[in-house]
């Protein structure tokens, strides 16, 4: 089986290729186990082929029909498309935005289209296509209002992935990530940057800035639990999403003030005091519009699952990053 990963140089992208080659194979279309032969990461930079035979890293602008051709062909049966501009940079520049979140996702699927081989295509959307005057818990169905360029590109997007399943050109599936914390690494220009910095820079003796305010209520899922889904969504019976293709994910539903406490609980006082909150109102504003709860029995009814609680995320950061307290 040929797999694509979009974003492959990525935090996602290269946590999923790692657990793609250690699993060693994805279930087909009939549920039966294929063995990977091929996985290609493509992104504007280089990614880590792990010194494994089978990953083929690509270099190139996925927004150009050349590149795209380059690295889908008939055998392409798996394609995650993880390429996005986050969302604070999306809204920072809006041509880049349209570019690459949008424009590019239509060209993904119009090669796809003209391979004309159906390939299951799984595509990673965002909390950000809700927006405006929510209720306390969002449904799978609840009425997509964007409040951001951001959420307006990939809520464009769900809905062309939608219609090239319904008329046949892919086997498509969205799966709606929630925020996901810990992010490893240095902050990045997405609006909830914070909600990995409040809990990775005090476990790395650092101060962080919190932009929102402790009530600020937020929808998150773990790295791991992340490539879990990924996985697991792109392995779905189609038969069993129907003619509705998307799926919200399930997460945790935790304010800011109860991630601090959980951090407290896991790493103490000392590193609780290193979080310093100064509100910024344009963060505060995208990542005030996002449910901080949303209705996930039809993803949970097709076996997928979230976390138990904040505490749980910080623990398996600090055990994945092999982080030493402070």
């Amino acid at each position: 089986m040929k797999v694509l990963i979009t974003g492959g140089a990525g935090f996602l992208g290269q946590r999923l290729a790692r657990e793609l080659l250690a699993r060693g194979s994805l279930k087909d279309p009939q549920g039966a186990p294929q063995a990977i032969t091929e996985l290609v990461l493509l992104d504007v930079v280089q990614a880590n082929n792990f010194g494994d035979k089978r990953v083929r890293a690509e270099v190139g602008d996925i927004a150009k029909r050349s590149v795209l051709e380059r690295v889908i062909d008939a055998q392409t049966s798996a394609i995650f498309h993880l390429a996005a501009v986050v969302s604070g940079q999306a809204e920072a520049d809006f041509d880049l935005g349209m570019r690459i979140n949008l424009d590019a996702s239509r060209l993904l699927l119009e090669v796809c289209r003209q391979c004309g081989h159906r390939p299951r295509v799984l595509f990673t959307s965002s909390v950000a296509v809700y927006g405006g005057e929510l209720p306390d818990v969002v449904q799978n169905d609840t009425a997509l209002n964007p409040q951001s360029s951001y959420g307006a590109q990939k809520a464009i997007a769900e809905l062309l992935l939608n219609d090239y399943a319904r008329r046949g050109f892919v086997d498509g599936r969205v799966l709606r990530l929630p925020t996901i914390s810990v992010r490893p690494g240095k902050p990045n220009a997405a609006a909830s940057s914070f909600a990995s910095g409040i809990i990775r820079e005090p476990l790395n003796g650092e101060a962080a800035v919190c932009p929102v305010a402790g009530s600020t209520r937020l929808w998150l899922l773990s790295p791991r639990k992340a490539i879990e889904s990924l996985i697991a969504g792109l392995e779905l019976d189609s038969a069993a999403l129907g003619n509705q293709r998307v799926l919200n994910l399930p997460g945790i539903s935790v304010s800011v003030d109860e991630m601090v406490a959980a951090l407290r609980e896991v790493a103490g006082d000392a590193a609780t005091a290193r979080i310093v909150f100064e509100p910024d109102a344009r963060v505060e504003k995208i990542v005030g519009s996002w449910p901080g709860r949303w209705d996930t029995s039809r993803a949970e009814g097709l076996g997928l699952s979230g976390e138990r609680n904040f505490a749980d995320v910080i623990r398996s950061y600090i055990e994945d990053e092999h982080i030493q307290l402070r």
